[in-house]
């Protein structure tokens, strides 16, 4: 962290320096190249618009620059493959902006992709002003809408994003276009989402929510609130991500599917055990392991196991942490998960240990090493404890 921190007021300085010591140079001043107004050969000189012949043949020409721009990024000459783009984007202008936003968007996710921070700079700006003259025009294209709305997407501009849709969502609404409503909401709570704007995101799907359950779509019910349970979790909000899930299992119940409950359970228990409710966070955990070992889930009730065990030692309750190792090995010897077995003997030496029971402790430790030779995989680790308890039994 030290040198990282020299290293960023040297650069600090250097460039202190070198803008101190510069004068301006109107020569290097730079050029938007996408403003470039230098006639070129491709457009017809004159000012009436292009027929529709003359458009298919300019469209054909900045098809084929935009292969050649592509061949020379591959032999690794990003400048010159950039300078042809940008000629490109210039002359799509002539075919109007729909054509130009998605040819801006096109050459904006290769720049991104090649690291050049100027011209997805460059291509982000002429974006927005195409938004711009969008959003002043008296009737809504909603095609170019979209159009811009996948473009900024693909330049990593969530916000223009998330502006153009809400436009979008504004005029489905007006139209009461349900479905339109529905589709645009999702496209935005998953842009909030993509860049870890939770609570926006949880807001958005929370509506969609809403329209879901006023329809009675159970499949889009279930849906939203699967992805409000995990951005409710990932927000560390406990409580909202608890309410949601407690519906999930109404539902799942309800349509018995109960191979879903067990993994339910466990994420339950756990927001009750964040929450400082330790008894529910018990009783969930419980039931999971239940419905794991009656559905022959064997991996996902050794997890219930675990999260009981961690919580009998949370709250000093060895006996039961040590009668639950033994139902986990069972578990675990089920699910033919011998470092779960090694791990949990490992756990149940420990248990011993912090009783002063020691022959019980080397006897798990015996065993933690047998399972540890045959897997190759912490030897040492048994060893070194069956050393030490030997040496508290020879006291």
């Amino acid at each position: 962290m030290a040198l990282t921190a020299a290293m960023f007021w040297l650069w600090l300085g250097g460039g202190a320096l070198v803008l101190a010591d510069s004068k301006p140079n109107p020569d290097k001043t730079f050029v938007n190249p996408l403003e470039i107004t230098t006639p070129d050969p491709l457009l017809p000189q004159s000012d009436q618009p292009l027929t529709p012949q003359e458009q298919l043949k300019l469209k054909a020409a900045l098809d084929e620059l935009n292969q050649q721009a592509a061949a020379k990024l591959a032999t690794g000459d990003r400048m010159g493959a950039f300078d042809t783009w940008n000629r490109e984007l210039r002359l799509r202008r002539a075919l109007g902006p729909l054509e130009e936003v998605e040819a801006l968007g096109r050459v904006g996710a290769i720049a991104w992709r090649e690291k050049q921070r100027t011209e997805v700079q460059v291509i982000t700006k002429r974006l927005q002003a195409i938004q711009q003259q969008t959003t002043s025009q008296p009737t809504v294209n909603l095609q170019l809408l979209r159009s811009l709305g996948v473009a900024f997407q693909q330049v990593r501009e969530p916000k223009s994003a998330i502006a153009v849709y809400e436009q979008i969502l504004a005029a489905a609404r007006q139209q009461k276009d349900a479905a339109a409503v529905e589709t645009t909401l999702s496209t935005i709570a998953e842009l909030h989402l993509s860049w870890f704007d939770y609570p926006q995101a949880a807001a958005t799907y929370e509506e969609l929510l809403g329209l879901a359950r006023a329809r009675s779509d159970h499949n889009r019910v279930v849906t939203y609130l699967q992805q409000l349970a995990y951005i409710y979790e990932k927000a560390r909000q406990h409580q909202q991500a608890l309410t949601v899930r407690q519906q999930l299992a109404e539902l799942y119940l309800n349509e018995k599917q109960f191979t879903l409950l067990p993994a339910l359970r466990l994420e339950i228990g756990a927001d009750y055990e964040a929450l400082g409710q330790l008894q529910e966070a018990f009783r969930n955990y419980q039931e999971a392991y239940s419905s794991a070992w009656s559905l022959q889930r064997y991996s996902l009730a050794s997890d219930a196991l675990r999260q009981l065990i961690a919580l009998y030692r949370s709250q000093g309750q060895i006996d039961e942490a040590l009668q639950t190792s033994q139902i986990l090995l069972e578990t675990d010897q089920r699910a033919y998960n011998f470092y779960g077995m090694m791990t949990t003997y490992d756990q149940i030496g420990q248990l011993y240990l912090s009783r002063g029971n020691y022959s019980e402790a080397l006897a798990a430790f015996q065993k933690g090493l047998e399972l540890a030779q045959q897997l190759k995989y912490q030897e040492t680790h048994f060893a070194q404890q069956i050393a030490q308890v030997n040496q508290q039994i020879s006291k």
